[in-house]
């Protein structure tokens, strides 16, 4: 079925077989559990995400291979997608990862160490009232006219820009903060491995439990603290190495226990480059030079990029789910069809012997969609994709700044701040308000 051959075009042969291994009981049914993965993945790469299209594509496809007419109501579709074991999704995208970060070429990485990106964003779902109890609106928007907004946290492999692993919280409250999640990622770092972040995690908690792990880092200076380069060990000018000391106040997401082990002063390096302060454990300044730490630093700015192809160009930014589990198990679906698409921008690279971070993911899911669209699924046709995605390279853009505006001007509505029910009342009563200027 094109629908199953979307995943397997997609898919290594081990991702293949862990799949096989990690799917429940079930009858034969209109939308088996392959079959739903598969049109899932789709959906959330296509530029109309409705479970519409996404029935109607099936319906399409099961009369292109001589199979019976089917339903094109959502219902069924959107009853298999709830069986979906969430689980499942989850180890596939975790699994996907991990294929992707063993095979990636040494060459990838930064001298010859695992790099690791984190950065959170905000996601937004439809007003229901499950969403809502978990994942409440902000507090400055009226009841009514507001949208659930959810926080998430990312972790994802600067070499292959694979999603290692995620986690999302409600957007405001007790323990939501972005340093709250990012603490439940901190295990999935390896001794070795080097976190690269902005100055949000440049905290003596978040460095000192890394450290005890064996892993270095690389901030931003953290705008609250104050550098003093006359202080501690020169290195050179505006290059340091000073000791913080260890805060009295326990920070919320940390147990009494984790506290107590942190030590009572970890040393860091502190230098200037490049009009920013940089905060670094690469301690030793002959082996990393301050242009060193600069060049890598600069390289943060995937993570932005990456976090802007799942909103944008995937549309995760809006879940479409009318419940949290299914707007998480939803999440999940668009992080596992990234790293999918990073398995394919990786094997692209290795064939024409560039860096898959040189290559444009947009212009990747375009053409996985034309492909499979065109039945082009064998061994051959994938060689031909594999040199087509390779063809589209990104821009070359050092020290890129862009204002944060909008050219292009809204249309002259005004903003609905009270229930949608109420606004049609009102409408019925006393017509359409005038449009603003």
């Amino acid at each position: 079925m094109p629908a199953v051959e979307f995943f397997n075009l997609l898919s290594t042969p081990q991702l293949l077989e862990i799949t096989e291994a990690l799917l429940p009981e079930h009858r034969e049914r209109l939308y088996p559990p392959t079959v739903t993965l598969a049109i899932f993945i789709r959906q959330v790469l296509d530029a109309d995400a409705s479970c519409q299209k996404a029935v109607n594509g099936w319906a399409a496809q099961r009369v292109a291979d001589g199979l019976h007419v089917c339903s094109v109501r959502t219902g069924g579709y959107c009853r298999a997608r709830q069986r979906l074991p969430f689980e499942m999704v989850q180890t596939l995208t975790r699994y996907s990862a991990s294929l992707l970060r063993q095979q990636a070429l040494a060459a990838w990485h930064w001298r010859g160490r695992a790099v690791k990106l984190v950065d959170g964003t905000e996601l937004s779902m439809p007003d229901t009232i499950s969403n809502q109890a978990v994942y409440p609106q902000p507090s400055t928007q009226a009841p009514g006219v507001g949208f659930p907004l959810a926080r998430l946290v990312a972790l994802i492999c600067l070499a292959s820009g694979a999603v290692l692993e995620a986690a999302i919280g409600p957007h405001s409250g007790k323990g939501t903060g972005e340093l709250s999640l990012v603490s439940h990622l901190l295990e999935s770092f390896e001794p070795g491995d080097v976190m690269l972040a902005d100055a949000l995690y440049c905290t003596y908690f978040v460095i000192a439990t890394l450290i005890q792990k064996g892993v270095d880092v690389l901030f931003e200076q953290n705008g609250a603290r104050i550098t003093d380069f006359e202080r501690g060990q020169q290195l050179g000018q505006r290059d340091h190495i000073v000791s913080w000391p260890k805060p009295k106040a326990r920070p919320q997401w940390m147990t009494p226990e984790q506290y107590e082990s942190c030590p009572d002063e970890i040393k860091l390096r502190e230098v200037k480059v490049g009009g920013r302060i940089l905060v670094s454990t690469l301690l030793d300044h002959r082996q990393h030079s301050k242009s060193d730490l600069s060049q890598l630093y600069a390289r943060r700015w995937n993570v932005e990029l990456d976090l802007r192809n799942l909103k944008s160009t995937m549309g995760m930014d809006v879940l479409r789910c009318q419940t949290p589990r299914m707007n998480q198990k939803q999440l999940w679906v668009h992080l596992l069809a990234h790293n999918l698409i990073r398995m394919l921008m990786a094997q692209a690279a290795c064939h024409a012997g560039v860096n898959p971070r040189h290559l444009s993911f947009k212009h990747t899911v375009q053409l996985c969609i034309q492909w499979l669209a065109r039945g082009l699924s064998n061994a051959r046709d994938h060689q031909y994709l594999l040199r087509l995605i390779a063809q589209s390279k990104v821009g070359y853009r050092a020290g890129r700044i862009e204002p944060r505006m909008r050219k292009r001007r809204p249309k002259p509505y005004a903003w609905l701040k009270e229930p949608r029910a109420q606004a049609r009342q009102r409408v019925r009563q006393h017509g359409h308000g005038k449009k603003v200027k």
